[in-house]
């Protein structure tokens, strides 16, 4: 069992970016409410499914719901534990004060992706999604040259601050709030992917009651105007 400085049991849990805002925000909720204390590394999902895979100890994860499946199929998590929070959805993004492009239906998308100097997609599933988009749309190849992947755990807002690219598309969860960034808005229906984010236990945890606990509260309904109010809705 891990114990904070104070000699309380800490809980500690790793999770991809989209998440990370909700987390810290519910994990201090928790600790007012349950005592102890929660700390939650963020990082890119990928390496979040990687450190969690290759057996570095935590007591919960938080993924898109395939990528905790996996590791279920693995024996990374505990079997039956994945517990789904939130839904995201895959928005736009501009630099602040930048002209906003249309993008209410999937030809508004592709024109504004045809258009722009630059165009920021993500590692993670909303990057997925884009590339899947520009296949369907016959524009991977014309693209490719003005595509900015962003690296695993760095935000699309930073690139768009950094001028490396002038629209930027990842989960609205990571977008929303973000000084010197303009949200446009989510894709429309036709395009639009939404992505169930979920925690499961993790094969390491000594402490299997206290994580319980944690991913109940994570659910419930106390949660859900912190979840929306970081653009996110309950799962």
């Amino acid at each position: 069992m891990t114990r904070s400085s104070a000699g309380v049991a800490r809980i500690t849990g790793i999770s991809s970016m989209a998440m990370r805002h909700v987390l810290a925000e519910l994990a201090r909720d928790y600790e007012i409410r349950a005592g102890g204390s929660v700390a939650v590394e963020a990082v890119g999902g990928i390496d979040a499914a990687r450190r969690v895979a290759s057996g570095e100890a935590f007591d919960f994860v938080v993924l898109a719901a395939d990528a905790i499946d996996r590791l279920t199929v693995t024996g990374r998590v505990a079997a039956g534990s994945r517990t789904d929070l939130a839904r995201s959805e895959v928005a736009m993004a501009i630099v602040a004060g930048a002209p906003r492009p249309c993008i209410g239906d999937e030809s508004a998308v592709r024109d504004a992706v045809m258009r722009a100097r630059a165009v920021g997609y993500s590692t993670g599933p909303s990057g997925d999604h884009i590339v899947r988009l520009l296949e369907r749309w016959g524009l991977i190849a014309g693209v490719a040259p003005r595509l900015v992947q962003a690296s695993p755990g760095l935000p699309i807002s930073t690139l768009l601050a950094r001028g490396e690219v002038d629209i930027g598309f990842q989960q609205l969860s990571e977008l929303i709030g973000v000084p010197g960034v303009d949200v446009v808005g989510p894709l429309p229906t036709p395009i639009q992917q939404s992505t169930i984010f979920s925690a499961a236990l993790c094969m390491s945890s000594r402490q299997v009651a206290a994580v319980q606990a944690l991913l109940a509260f994570l659910a419930s309904p106390q949660t859900d105007e912190t979840k929306r109010r970081h653009g996110m809705e309950p799962a």
